[in-house]
C-alpha cells in the first residue's frame, strides 16, 4: 500500500525552507544600509583643499586654501547614488546663483575609502575622513533663537542657514533657496564630547581671519533636538535650539 503522508511531508518540508529563505531575506533586506556617499572626504592639490561632506541625504562641497586663509568656493543641496552616478540638485552655488535649481549628475567609484570622482570639478582621488557615525550627525537648522530673554519660534522659510554635520566635520550655510543669494559659509571639524562642542575653523568666507581659531560651546541633544548655547565668532550670547531637515 502506498503512503500517501510521503508528499504532503516533502510539501511541509519545502515551505518551511521556503519561508526561512524569505524570512532572512527581508531581515536583510529591512536593515538600513547607509548610503556609499555618507561621511566625510577630503582631497588636496596643494594648498588647496576640498572638502565633501554628507548626511541626510544632502551634501556641501567646498574648495579652500587653509594655508593662506582664503575661501574660494562652496556649493551643495540634496544629493543621491544610483548605480555608479551621484545626482545633485544646487540649492547654493557661492560663485553663480544661477546654478541654483540645476540639477548636476556625476559618476564615481569607491575603493577602500578612496572616492573617484569629479564632483569638485576634474576627476579627483578623495580620501574619507570619516563614516558619518556620531551623535550629531545630520542637516539641522535653526528652529528656535532666544531673543529679549524670550524663545522665538523660527518657521522654515527660502532663506535659511543650515549646518551639516558627519562624524568630525561640520558646515554651515547661510542661503536662499529660491533667489540663489548666498550670505555666507564656513566650517571645518569638530569634537562633542561631555556636553561640550568645539569648532576648528578651516575656512570662513566672510572673515578669512578667523581661520584656525576654535570655538566652544555647550550642547546637549535632546528629544531629537540640538540645544546650542555659549558665545558666537563676535562675542554675542546665543541660546539657539537646532533641529534636523524633514
Amino acid at each position: 500500500m502506498k503512503n500517501f503522508n510521503v508528499f504532503p511531508k516533502r510539501l511541509v518540508t519545502l515551505f518551511v525552507l521556503l519561508t526561512g529563505i524569505f524570512l532572512l531575506y527581508g531581515y536583510r533586506s529591512a536593515q538600513i544600509v547607509p548610503p556609499p556617499l555618507n561621511g566625510a572626504w577630503h582631497t588636496a592639490d596643494g594648498s588647496i583643499e576640498q572638502s565633501l561632506i554628507v548626511a541626510d541625504d544632502y551634501c556641501m562641497l567646498t574648495k579652500y586654501d587653509r594655508v593662506n586663509k582664503k575661501f574660494l568656493h562652496s556649493f551643495g543641496g540634496p544629493i543621491s547614488v544610483s548605480g555608479n552616478e551621484i545626482t545633485l540638485k544646487v540649492e547654493f552655488d557661492s560663485n553663480d546663483k544661477s546654478q541654483v535649481g540645476k540639477t548636476l549628475h556625476y559618476t564615481y567609484s569607491i575603493r577602500e575609502n578612496t572616492l573617484s570622482s569629479a564632483i569638485g570639478g576634474a576627476k579627483a582621488q578623495w580620501q574619507r575622513t570619516d563614516d558619518g557615525q556620531g551623535d550629531l550627525v545630520g542637516n539641522w537648522r535653526i528652529t528656535q533663537r532666544r531673543q529679549d530673554g524670550k524663545m522665538a519660534e523660527l518657521p522654515l522659510r527660502a532663506r535659511r542657514t543650515l549646518k551639516l554635520l558627519t562624524g568630525t566635520r561640520f558646515q554651515w550655510a547661510a542661503i536662499n533657496v529660491e533667489t540663489g543669494e548666498f550670505s555666507g559659509t564656513g566650517g571645518g571639524s569638530y569634537t562633542f564630547s561631555n556636553g561640550k562642542y568645539t569648532e576648528n575653523i578651516a575656512f570662513f568666507s566672510r572673515d578669512n581671519s578667523r581661520v584656525g581659531a576654535s570655538l566652544s560651546f555647550d550642547g546637549k541633544v535632546e528629544n531629537g533636538n540640538w540645544i546650542h548655547s555659549g558665545l558666537s565668532s563676535k562675542g554675542d550670547p546665543i541660546y539657539e535650539i537646532w533641529s534636523r531637515m524633514k
